[in-house]
């Protein structure tokens, strides 16, 4: 089977397509036919050795993945070959089979599509886990969603608005911003051409957002921080700036405001069971029409470099997936 490997540490030029031996599973796993996998920022990360797991040389990166059951390991009684299905894996997602434990494996809905299984994992996982369990918002509060036409940033748009909140959007472009509109924003802040704080301020009536849903790190952090509502919660998603900001801790004490961070991964592996009933809440809320993963693009496997330096250069608007069978 073919599967993008990371040979060494470096940029996505560097990444190559090896054939490498079927897979086989272990008692408690399945293996997987690949048919969509997405791509998201830590995969940037994680090959240039960069991302808070490291993995050891020679890997394939990828986490999110749906496909078909190829085969099933010992004391596998929940899944059948040919069976639909989607996972989230440590790594492994580039490639045309991946092997999984079944914890890790879920079903897909009837008339579920496999770009959309593969599109909702990581994405809305990390944003229920942001926006329901970690900031609590609540219908009526406001949110401010910074580099909202990413992944993640979509996905707490649409969140939110399940929520019954009003969601102010901020983005860099107005193309970005208006994919953001058609997925639920109330408002919406050109931050490379509006003057944040002030547009903050004008969407809010001067009283702030009550949380700030930052992916993005870097110079508009502490300018969001200074504009947040008393008792304001401040999610820390990630830092696709590339550049991880610093705050003056006065900030916090002086807004009884709070700093909230968020680390899915590691929320899915110590909480499974609360991961769980989120994923089901939100497979509910996917049937509803309430959430609708945007994606953007579709590579072949041997596209997948491309794929990377286009997430890299904040190219992406929502989702872009890898086709491992093309």
């Amino acid at each position: 089977m073919k599967a993008v490997v990371c040979k060494a540490w470096g940029m996505p030029e560097t990444l190559v397509i090896d054939e490498l031996p079927e897979l086989s599973p272990a008692a408690g796993e399945v293996v997987i036919d690949v048919i969509s996998s997405a791509v998201n920022f830590p995969d940037v990360l994680i090959i240039q050795g960069k991302y808070q797991f490291k993995p050891e040389l020679p890997f394939t990166p990828g986490n999110e993945l749906a496909g078909t059951v190829r085969a099933v390991g010992a004391g596998v009684s929940q899944y059948k070959v040919g069976d639909r299905v989607f996972a989230f894996v440590p790594q492994g997602a580039f490639a045309q089979q991946v092997v999984a434990p079944i914890a890790a494996v879920m079903p897909m809905a009837p008339g579920m599509d496999f770009d959309v299984a593969a599109a909702i994992t990581l994405t809305y996982g990390t944003s229920h886990h942001a926006v329901v369990d970690r900031a609590q918002l609540k219908a009526g509060e406001t949110m401010l969603v910074l580099g909202a036409a990413g992944g993640v940033g979509l996905a707490a748009i649409e969140i939110g608005k399940a929520l019954g909140a009003r969601v102010i959007a901020a983005a860099s472009t107005d193309e970005k911003l208006a994919v953001c509109k058609d997925h639920g924003a109330d408002v919406l802040i050109n931050y490379t051409t509006q003057d944040l704080r002030e547009a903050i301020k004008a969407a809010t009536g001067g009283k702030g957002p009550d949380v700030v849903y930052d992916p993005v790190g870097g110079s508009y952090t502490e300018l969001a921080f200074r504009s947040i509502a008393w008792r304001g919660r401040y999610l820390v998603i990630g830092f696709a700036n590339g550049e991880i900001p610093k705050l003056p801790l006065n900030l916090p004490l002086l807004k009884g405001a709070s700093l909230v961070g968020v680390f899915w991964g590691d929320y899915a592996r110590r909480e499974p069971a609360h991961n769980e009933a989120a994923m089901h809440e939100l497979m509910g809320w996917l049937a509803e029409g309430k959430i609708r993963p945007h994606i953007s693009g579709r590579y072949k496997l041997a596209d997948t470099p491309q794929a990377l330096i286009d997430m890299a250069s904040r190219k992406v608007t929502g989702k872009i997936l890898i086709q491992p069978q093309l």
